[in-house]
């Protein structure tokens, strides 16, 4: 039986180096592809939206329990954040009805005076809560 155990053992080590991984505290930001390649944006200004919509989510949502471990003493200097793209603006404003619908709190980032939707961050969150709602989304490149 102690044979059996270990090798129960042994075959769980794995998912248990695994696990931590998936649930490590994240923020995804969604940033629109053709604002630099169609519309010609600065690279600058394109970063600059995609850190408007995070500062945004993450002072609305301060109080909010996996926000302040993302920003705790212990985490600021090894914060985790994935950015991707998407098309344009009718993929943005698609993901961010799609995230509404599911209960997923995020900002989208809308460019005033303009009212241009830019790019869309979603407050941090487990990553195994949220990384398989946006796995259609490439790396942003």
């Amino acid at each position: 039986m102690a044979a059996t155990e270990a090798a129960s053992e042994a075959s769980e080590a794995p998912e248990a180096t695994v696990a931590p991984e998936e649930d490590t505290i994240v923020q995804f930001v969604v940033i629109r592809k053709d604002l630099l390649k169609t519309l010609e944006w600065p690279t600058g200004s394109v970063v600059a939206q995609a850190c408007h919509a995070c500062t945004a989510v993450i002072w609305t949502n301060q109080q909010d329990p996996c926000v302040q471990e993302y920003l705790s003493a212990a985490n600021v200097e090894s914060m985790h954040k994935v950015v991707k793209e998407c098309k344009g603006e009718t993929q943005l404003l698609n993901l961010a009805e799609k995230l509404t619908q599911d209960g997923i709190v995020h900002k989208l980032w809308i460019e005033q005076p303009e009212n241009f939707p830019t790019a869309l961050a979603l407050k941090p969150y487990p990553r195994s809560q949220v990384a398989p709602l946006l796995k259609k989304y490439n790396l942003y490149k």
